[in-house]
């Protein structure tokens, strides 16, 4: 897994760009918006992205892997199955603590996300109101840099699931394609049906 983006700078909040140039926060997202699509446009290594409610300054995916190796010696983050499965958990159950994230993978995730952590990928979200003060975790705006998205509203939905009687689970909206062999069958039975 090797992030999206080259960062320049630091996140900067919308308020504090308000506050520099003394407008409203529509006519600062205004401005924010010309300026990314005028970097987005413009053959440049640069663009500005939006990552919730902060902006930054970032290479442009296609350029990352020429100039990552010339301005940053720190390790690429280095991802394993089990620690990209455990920041999915996270990422689409915000505010999980460590229990519901065994609970959901069926094992032992301590290692995985002392290693989500290292990498800056997830955080501490708070405490658990519950017996022993559980720690929660929450997504970083590193992981939304790194899969190049701004909001967590931008994950794929889940396809929805249920348990059946021998507690195995069924997803019961897989997406599928229509084949023509399926369209061609599809009809004959419309057909049949109307005679």
């Amino acid at each position: 897994m090797k992030p999206c983006y080259l960062q320049i700078g630091k996140e900067i909040n919308i308020k504090n760009f308000m506050s520099a140039l003394e407008k409203s926060e529509d006519e600062t997202k205004a401005i924010l918006a010309l300026l990314m699509q005028k970097y987005n446009s413009e053959a440049s290594g640069i663009e500005l992205i939006k990552i919730n409610e902060n902006y930054q300054l970032v290479t442009k995916k296609e350029y990352y892997e020429y100039v990552y190796p010339l301005l940053d010696n720190r390790i690429k983050p280095s991802l394993s199955n089990a620690a990209l499965e455990t920041l999915s958990i996270i990422a689409y159950h915000p505010k999980i603590t460590r229990s519901q994230i065994e609970n959901i993978r069926g094992v032992n995730s301590d290692g995985t996300i002392y290693k989500l952590l290292e990498f800056e990928l997830i955080e501490s979200a708070g405490k658990l109101d519950a017996p022993g003060r559980p720690t929660m975790y929450q997504t970083t705006n590193n992981f939304l840099k790194m899969f190049g998205i701004s909001s967590l509203d931008e994950l794929p939905e889940l396809p929805r699931y249920k348990l059946d009687e021998n507690e195995q689970i069924v997803i019961e909206d897989l997406p599928t394609e229509n084949t023509a062999e399926d369209s061609l069958q599809e009809e004959n039975k419309n057909g049949k049906e109307e005679n």
